[in-house]
């Protein structure tokens, strides 16, 4: 069983580096927790918030082209039960360039909002508890 104190870190690469951390940043209210560059050839940040147990990687390595997303079902998905904080949340994540979009699984459509990012990788708020 992993501890109950363990991180979580959810990493991907990105042809956008700096555009991609900055949506993240603007949309989800993150902060730039760490950055690298040239790493054996990767450059990389990593987002979250310093007092959550997640944290969002992304990461370039150097002469590679990575592309697009897989599928558009490839998600983050965030709870928010605070309708008024959901609704901000989903305001910041249209200002800070995120395009809302219908989901592939029309189940995340019914109390949440679809949004996808400048490599097609999309994230969910849902306005709900969890656990359900």
């Amino acid at each position: 069983m992993v501890p109950l104190n363990t991180i979580i870190r959810i990493a991907r690469p990105t042809d956008n580096l700096e555009k991609i951390a900055r949506m993240y940043i603007d949309g989800l209210g993150f902060q730039e927790l760490a950055s690298f560059n040239d790493h054996q050839g990767f450059d990389g940040v990593i987002i979250g918030h310093p007092q959550q147990s997640y944290h969002l990687e992304f990461t370039h390595h150097r002469g590679t082209n990575v592309g697009k997303a897989p599928t558009q079902d490839n998600l983050l998905v965030f709870y928010i039960a605070d309708k008024n904080a959901w609704e901000k949340s989903c305001a910041q994540m249209a200002a800070a360039g995120f395009t809302p979009v219908k989901s592939y699984n029309a189940y995340w459509d019914i109390e949440g909002n679809t949004f996808e990012d400048l490599d097609g990788y999309r994230g969910v708020l849902q306005c709900r508890n969890w656990p359900l």
